[in-house]
């Protein structure tokens, strides 16, 4: 079951979606595993969050972190609105002036949050349906 959920960027709202299909699609699109760079993302944010309160001169978020949190951001978005969403992430990402990884980021972990959370419900209930 997907999940939707409605993000304010940059002033404009826009749909993200939340499903099964999403690893394949990122997958397909970036050749990349979003579990593991999901994981690195958080791990990454938490890190420079901690630096960033301990000192004020500490640098944000690497290069490579931002760009898969951009990624990730664009795969869900096209996922959730595929015929207005540009078929390359530098174009979609055109369309805003900032896009704060510090205020959408939370959300979208947020909305995967959920979506996992579904699909193991889903996988408990299977169980106890095949189970003899």
């Amino acid at each position: 079951m997907a999940i939707k959920k409605t993000i304010t960027v940059d002033g404009i709202e826009v749909p993200f979606k939340a499903s099964a299909a999403v690893p394949r699609l990122y997958r397909i699109k970036f050749r990349r595993d979003i579990y593991k760079d999901f994981a690195a993302l958080q791990t990454s944010v938490q890190e420079t969050g901690a630096r960033l309160a301990g000192d004020e001169d500490a640098s944000t978020l690497d290069i490579e972190s931002l760009e898969v949190f951009e990624n990730i951001a664009y795969i869900m978005a096209k996922h959730a609105d595929p015929e207005n969403v540009p078929d390359n992430p530098d174009e979609w990402l055109e369309a805003f002036n900032t896009f704060s990884i510090y205020e959408v980021l939370p959300q979208l972990i947020e909305l995967w949050g959920l979506n996992v959370e579904t699909q193991a419900e889903s996988k408990k209930n299977i169980e106890k349906l095949t189970a003899r």
